[in-house]
C-alpha cells in the first residue's frame, strides 16, 4: 500500500536512512556493513543485517540459468518469495564463458551480473573477477571443492550420461551400441565440445569408454568420427526442444539435465556407463564489482542453505552439501532416492586434464566431424 501523506513519506525516508546506516546500500554501505567487502555474513552484522541490506537493494542479476537447468526456475522463485527481491535473469541459454564476458563488458553498469554459475575451467581462469565470500555452511564443503578464501565454491554436480527415448531406439547397454544401424541419425551432443563444458565431458566419457582416458581424449574424437561415418551423429546441438521434437532422441548430457526430458518424452531413460563414469561440478562466484553486493551474498547463502541445496536435489543435481545433509538428516530423502544410480567408479577430470582435452578438440574436432 502506498502512503500518500507528507508524514507517511517522511516516515519512509527515516526508515530507509536507518536501514542504510545500519546495513549499507548498493555502493557497499557503511563501516558497520560494507556489503561489497563482506567476506561472510558476520562482516555485515549477521544474517538479519545482510537480509536487510539486500532488501534495501531490492534487486539481483543472475545470468545463464535456464529454468529447467538443475531446477533453477524453482530456486529463483523460492528466493523471490522468501526475500521479496526482484531477480533479473539474463541470457538463460548462455555459456560459462559468456557469463564472465558479461562481467567485463557490463562493468560499472546496473545490469552487470551479480553472481555467476560456471564450469570449473572458467572459474579457475577468472578468479581476478570474483569476490571472496564464505557462506554460513562453509564447513560442510570439502576443501577440494572450494577456493580457500571463497573466490569460488562448487555448488552442484552430476555424471555424464546418455539419455534416450526407448520408443525410438533399443535399450543402450554400452557406448559402443550407438554405432549400430538402429541409431542412424539419432545421436547428438548438448553443445559444441570446443566451447561447451558439458559437451567436452561427453567426448571425454566416450574416450574412456573406448579405451582412452581422462588424459587422452583422442579415442572419444575417433568414436564420434565413427558415428559420423555411420550417419548416426546428428550435427545439431541437442536441447529440450530437439528432444521433444524427436530430432535428437539420443543425447549425451549431464544426468540431472537429462532427467528433465522425462516431462516431454514418456519413458525417457538415462544410461551412465560403469566403465566411464565421468563426474563434474559447477561453481558459484560473486562478481567483485556486483551492482547489488548484499543481494549477491544473500543469494549465495540461500543456495548453500538446506532449502537451496534440496531444491537442486529435486532438480536431479547432486548438491555439494549432500553428504553433510544426509548425516544431519536435512536432505530430501525422496529426491536423493530418485537420482540415477551410479555403479562405476567416478572419475572427475582435473583442470589440467580438461584443458588438455579442450586443446586437443580445438585442433581435431572439426576434422573428425566435418
Amino acid at each position: 500500500m502506498k502512503l500518500r501523506t507528507s508524514i507517511g513519506r517522511l516516515a519512509l525516508v527515516v526508515v530507509a536512512l536507518v536501514v542504510v546506516a545500519a546495513c549499507g546500500g548498493t555502493s557497499g554501505g557503511t563501516s558497520s556493513c560494507n556489503a561489497k567487502a563482506a567476506k561472510s555474513a558476520a562482516d555485515c552484522g549477521g544474517m538479519d543485517a545482510l537480509v536487510a541490506a539486500a532488501k534495501t537493494e531490492g534487486k539481483l542479476n543472475v545470468i545463464a540459468l535456464p529454468p529447467d537447468w538443475a531446477n533453477y526456475g524453482a530456486i529463483i522463485s523460492g528466493f523471490k518469495a522468501k526475500y521479496g527481491i526482484d531477480v533479473t535473469s539474463a541470457n538463460p541459454n548462455g555459456s560459462s564463458q559468456q557469463e564472465v564476458d558479461a562481467i567485463t563488458q557490463q562493468a560499472g553498469t546496473s545490469s552487470a551480473p551479480d553472481v555467476v554459475d560456471v564450469g570449473m575451467k572458467v572459474a579457475l581462469a577468472n578468479t581476478q573477477l570474483f569476490a571472496s565470500y564464505k557462506v554460513a555452511t562453509w564447513g560442510d564443503i570439502l576443501d577440494g571443492q572450494k577456493e580457500a578464501t571463497g573466490l569460488w565454491v562448487q555448488d552442484y554436480g552430476g555424471f555424464m550420461g546418455i539419455g534416450y527415448d526407448p520408443s525410438k531406439v533399443p535399450a543402450i547397454t554400452s557406448v559402443q551400441d550407438l554405432l549400430k544401424s538402429e541409431f542412424k541419425g539419432k545421436v547428438a551432443l548438448a553443445g559444441d565440445p570446443t566451447q561447451s563444458n558439458q559437451a567436452l565431458n561427453g567426448v571425454i566419457m566416450a574416450s574412456v569408454a573406448n579405451g582412452g582416458s581422462v588424459d587422452d581424449v583422442s579415442k572419444g574424437v575417433d568414436f564420434f568420427h565413427q558415428l559420423k561415418v555411420a550417419n548416426n551423429f546428428v550435427p545439431v546441438i541437442g536441447t529440450a526442444a530437439t528432444v521433444k521434437a524427436g530430432q535428437t532422441p539420443v543425447l549425451f548430457e549431464w544426468d540431472y539435465l537429462s532427467t528433465s526430458h522425462g516431462k516431454d518424452v514418456s519413458g525417457w531413460k538415462i544410461f551412465v556407463p560403469a566403465n566411464a563414469t565421468i563426474g563434474g561440478y559447477y561453481a558459484q562466484a560473486i562478481n567483485k564489482e556486483a551492482p547489488h553486493p548484499a543481494a549477491a551474498r544473500l543469494w549465495e547463502e540461500y543456495l548453500y542453505s538446506d532449502e537451496g541445496q534440496n531444491l537442486w536435489l529435486k532438480g536431479g543435481a547432486r548438491p555439494v552439501r549432500q553428504a553433510a545433509m544426509e548425516k544431519s538428516g536435512k536432505v530430501d530423502a525422496a529426491a536423493a532416492a530418485a537420482l540415477p544410480k551410479i555403479t562405476g567408479t567416478p572419475l572427475f577430470p582435473t583442470q589440467d586434464q580438461s584443458t588438455k582435452a579442450g586443446t586437443y578438440l580445438s585442433a581435431n574436432w572439426s576434422k573428425a566431424i566435418g
